[in-house]
């Protein structure tokens, strides 16, 4: 699906995590830099716990219907996760050092 809303995120993971309560789901998600934080809330909340992100949300998909619509930043998820005082595995220095990096390669 190229766009999702907050709505479909929720129906989505309510609905498939419980019934298959042996498979691990995850989000990848295209999104506006704006827009990122609501849809994470929802699959979150919704009970997913894996993202897929990158920095600076860049890449995309070339189906979407917006060509500023990319990928989830990684620095959203990160805020998301730091409001809410989720625990995460990311070493905040390297992604920092990753995400200093990103400014001499993408302009």
């Amino acid at each position: 699906m190229g766009t999702a809303s907050t709505g479909t995120i929720e129906q989505l993971f309510t609905t498939l995590i419980p019934a298959f309560p042996n498979l691990l789901f995850g989000a990848h998600l295209h999104t506006r830099y704006s827009d990122a934080i609501p849809k994470v809330d929802a699959a979150y909340s919704s009970g997913c716990r894996r993202f897929d992100t990158a920095i600076k949300g860049y890449g995309g998909c070339p189906m979407a219907k917006d060509e500023l619509v990319g990928n989830l930043p990684t620095e959203k998820l990160l805020s998301y996760l730091s409001t809410h005082k989720i625990e995460h595995q990311l070493n905040p220095l390297h992604f920092e050092s990753a995400y200093n990096q990103s400014f001499k390669i993408f302009i």
